[in-house]
């Protein structure tokens, strides 16, 4: 047999056990090891109400009013006053376009949107724009961050108690409850998830 066709054949034989190791019997092992283990999270960590997939506690949304028009490009949606609300999200929550607004701290139109947000969200919570947290105007960096601060949290409630005629008390533990600790136990600071706080929210009688 020619050098070049020995040559040849040893190459398909390599490609052809490489293949069935790292393109089935790897991915077949590692999703295995996933399912048996956390299968949770490698679906992807789906949160359900009713039987009914309503989202992902990886990944926030919007919790908005319907619009009037909804062939109107140019309408706003506005935020249902029933539901905690999350932080800004400069791609509206798309998971096919995260990311920032890529707007600098020394931007005109980055301190004009922080402050119509700030005057906006004050006025939908009933509060001191000077109280309004941080987080509440401006978006993070992947613009998918499910969380909330537990101060931004606790400032909604009193909006919510009296749109669903529930008790403070209740929501204010709900906040507690699904306040999660800092990364690691020092990194970076607690956090409310908004889509598992909403579906408590949703159960709540």
């Amino acid at each position: 047999m020619p050098t070049i066709v020995r040559t040849h054949l040893t190459a398909l034989r390599a490609l052809l056990v490489m293949t069935v190791l790292c393109g089935i019997a790897y991915p077949l092992l590692i999703t295995g090891i996933s399912q048996a283990v956390f299968s949770d999270k490698a679906n992807g960590s789906i949160v359900k109400s009713d039987g009914k997939e309503v989202g992902s506690s990886l990944l926030g949304q919007n919790y908005n009013l319907p619009k009037k028009n909804p062939d109107d490009p140019k309408e706003d949606p506005a935020p249902d006053p029933k539901w905690f609300q999350p932080r800004p999200s400069a791609n509206n929550y798309a998971g096919d376009n995260s990311g920032a607004s890529n707007l600098g701290p020394n931007s005109d139109d980055l301190l004009k949107a922080v402050n119509d947000r700030r005057a906006a969200v004050a006025a939908f919570d009933g509060v001191d724009p000077a109280s309004v947290p941080a987080d509440a105007l401006t978006a993070s960096g992947s613009g998918l961050d499910p969380h909330i601060s537990v101060a931004y949290a606790k400032e909604q409630v009193d909006r919510i108690a009296k749109a669903r005629n529930l008790p403070v008390e209740k929501l204010n533990q709900l906040v507690d409850k699904y306040t999660e600790g800092r990364s690691l136990g020092f990194l970076g600071q607690e956090g409310v998830n908004v889509v598992l706080l909403n579906k408590a929210v949703s159960e709540a009688k």
